[in-house]
């Protein structure tokens, strides 16, 4: 979809087509093209159609808005999630003036504004611009937030109160995780940081703890389980210099760093896995005093433990046989357990696990989580079912 048939959507014939679209999804994709075009030229039936189908796949992330969004495919992919974005703007205060100054279809810029703040956003791409900018309007937000084609480096941020940048984290090649590739590059991104009175910067979940400028306060952002981005608050927005936060959406609980350490001992009863945002922000030891568990190896992220202690902050396993990893004695266990469905998880292994899965061969009826691990530099298996809160 070029900037012309975007555009095109947002008049009255345009509007008409979409409307149409929408109404045809779910039905054949040739049928609903044939149809339209008796009555729409194909690049505007093309447009209509591919818009209905963002729309739909756009639900996930946005809920109802999705229904009066636009997007591009690369926006959605790349959009942050409705829930995220809320949880991250309830830090601004109403009335800051904030440059949001890589916006992409402005799904972060749509929160901030939401939140009662005074928005100037810009992203290098005009196709973007205009789908932002006719995101803001079919939102009812024109009033609190502006979109313009800028490059970030141009922009200023001393004259807000708040730099937001959501750099682009994919190349050609892909998703990257090297700062340097991100677009703004690094040195202007820290550039920007540097002369914002305050600033919120998502970054990748990976990002090396060498990249966290000093004086920041790092925060890793858990959806439903999976990690969905890492943040930077510098200045006033900042918890303080060095604080390392893990946050589980949607309940919003947050995690820091306490100065735990966290014991070494025998495996247990039971295995804790860590919420993976809580692994990111180095807070293992914090969720093992959670749990008044211990772990089994120092180095690897699994907390282990005697009893059945409920916690949001790590998945539980209950371990029915713990053995040195050998492919003939896990599938023995396993097939004299009968386990023909194993959900295999692995940390610090170089185990292929799809060649495992082949290897191991399995038959029966019983499902059983296989954990691949070291426990105390040794290459183990554990042989788990997953233990449900009392």
């Amino acid at each position: 979809m070029d900037h012309d048939a975007f555009l095109s959507l947002l008049t009255p014939r345009g509007q008409r087509a979409l409307a149409e679209a929408v109404e045809l999804m779910g039905a054949d994709p040739v049928v609903a093209a044939t149809r339209m075009r008796r009555t729409h030229d194909a690049d505007l039936t093309s447009a209509a159609l591919t818009q209905a189908t963002l729309r739909q796949r756009a639900v996930a992330k946005f809920g109802d808005d999705a229904a009066s969004m636009y997007f591009t495919p690369h926006g959605v992919e790349q959009a942050t999630r409705r829930e995220v974005a809320e949880h991250r703007a309830a830090r601004f205060r109403p009335g800051q003036r904030v440059v949001d100054v890589c916006c992409g279809i402005g799904g972060d810029l749509i929160a901030l504004a939401r939140a009662g703040c005074e928005v100037d956003a810009v992203d290098t791409d005009p196709l973007t611009v205009a789908v932002a900018r006719a995101n803001i309007d079919a939102l009812g937000l024109s009033e609190l937030a502006t979109v313009r084609t800028a490059d970030a480096a141009t922009v200023d941020p001393s004259g807000y109160d708040v730099l937001f940048a959501d750099p682009a984290r994919r190349t050609a090649r892909g998703r990257t995780f090297d700062p340097h590739a991100y677009s703004p590059p690094w040195p202007v991104v820290l550039d920007l940081l540097g002369r914002a009175p305050a600033a919120c910067l998502k970054v990748a979940p990976g990002i090396p703890y060498e990249f966290v400028p000093e004086g920041a306060e790092a925060e890793w952002v858990s959806h439903r389980g999976e990690v969905k981005e890492a943040v930077l608050w510098t200045g006033r927005l900042s918890g303080g210099a060095g604080v390392r936060r893990a946050t589980l959406l949607p309940g919003g609980s947050t995690l820091t760093a306490t100065g735990a350490e966290a014991e070494v001992g025998p495996m247990g009863r039971f295995v804790y896995e860590p919420d993976g945002a809580a692994i990111r922000a180095h807070l293992v030891a914090e969720v093992a005093g959670r749990v008044g568990g211990r772990l089994a190896d120092p180095m690897i992220a699994y907390i282990t433990g005697d009893d059945p202690v409920d916690t949001e902050w790590a998945s539980r396993y209950e371990v029915h046989e713990a053995m040195p990893f050998s492919v003939k004695r896990l599938r023995a266990a396993l097939r004299a357990r009968q386990v023909g469905n194993a959900t295999i998880k692995k940390r610090a292994s170089a185990v292929d696990i799809e060649r495992l899965r082949r290897d191991l061969r399995l038959s029966g009826d019983k499902s059983a989580v296989v954990i691949l691990t070291r426990i105390m530099d040794r290459p183990s298996a554990l042989i788990c079912t997953p233990s449900r809160p009392a």
